[in-house]
């Protein structure tokens, strides 16, 4: 007779792979961003040389030989290779060849307004989301409608196009808040609104979808029959379990905003590693482009991980499953 593994071994084990998955999603991301960096046009010696003197030119061999010494690109490749993956390790995303400083300085420096403008427009999207399907589904078929209309037209909604309606509107036409306003709490309001729309317009479809499910469960009919209000039915039982698809979506959620405030900080000159990639990409600081991409992919495993704890808050019989 075979006997189930102890809960905290089988908790480890899941832990375990967890992180090994991670880290493999971490090393194609971090080779993919190597080896294209190689197929780039034009010699990476050269680039360097033109970028630190602002223009355009041929080098004499000399000067291109200090700089392959300089960055080691004189070494064979699978050195170059194993070196790059070395200084992941370590931290070390290389030297920017714009600023001349490391990469981690750049990103580290820009990273914090990025991480506010993303959580925030995740927590508004789901207040939008969560706020209209409460007061609109099997609310009548009027106002079912207009709720599932409204998220149909958010959900199309692009990014630039929200950002530049909500600029005009709220700081051009209707001077509530700033233009460009940096980092502070009033600059803020417009590049979260600018995310957050067209996400609550997909999250309000699952969760949709997910509610009318719900409602017709047999713990919903019992809830409702010991004389519970339909408000408390909502919000205590149906939410809690509706809410599950739309945890799974945000883990796609926060790595998507992560790139779409390239968008919302470039409309509203907010500082972000958005400024800092459109930056790295016009000036082809390569070693800066690869570093935000590792970033970016970072943050959908952390993503996923949170997906998962959030699962078994919400859902305490998945915590032995």
């Amino acid at each position: 007779m075979s006997t189930a593994a102890p809960a905290p071994a089988a908790r480890l084990r899941r832990i375990a792979g967890k992180l090994l998955s991670a880290v493999l999603v971490l090393l194609v991301a971090a080779s993919i961003t190597f080896f294209v960096q190689l197929l780039l046009p034009g010699d990476r010696a050269t680039v360097i040389l033109n970028i630190r003197n602002g223009r355009d030119q041929q080098w004499p061999a000399e000067e291109i030989a200090a700089i392959n010494h300089q960055f080691g690109f004189d070494r064979p490749l699978i050195v170059q290779y194993l070196d790059y993956l070395a200084g992941l390790l370590r931290g070390d995303l290389g030297t920017s060849y714009t600023e001349f400083r490391p990469v981690t300085a750049v990103i580290g420096a820009q990273l914090l307004p990025t991480v506010v403008l993303t959580v925030g427009a995740l927590v508004v999207a789901w207040l939008i989301a969560v706020t209209v399907t409460l007061l609109t589904v099997r609310r009548g078929r009027i106002l079912g409608g207009i709720g599932a209309a409204f998220e149909a037209f958010t959900a199309s909604l692009p990014h630039y196009w929200v950002g530049m309606l909500l600029l005009v509107a709220f700081a051009v036409q209707i001077p509530i808040f700033p233009v460009i306003g940096g980092d502070t709490p009033a600059g803020t309001v417009l590049p979260v609104l600018t995310l957050a729309v067209p996400l609550s317009g997909f999250l309000g479809q699952v969760l949709r979808e997910e509610f009318h499910k719900v409602l017709d469960q047999p713990f919903i009919t019992t809830a409702r029959t010991r004389g519970m209000s339909d408000a408390a039915v909502r919000l205590r039982h149906a939410l809690r379990h509706a809410v599950l698809p739309g945890i799974t979506l945000s883990g796609w959620a926060l790595g998507a905003l992560v790139s779409g405030s390239v968008i919302a900080e470039s409309i509203y000159g907010r500082p972000g590693i958005g400024q800092v990639l459109v930056t790295a990409v016009n000036n082809r600081d390569v070693p800066t482009v690869a570093g935000i991409v590792l970033v970016v992919a970072a943050v959908y495993i952390v993503a996923n991980v949170l997906v998962d704890l959030a699962y078994t808050l919400v859902d305490p019989r998945l915590r032995i499953s």
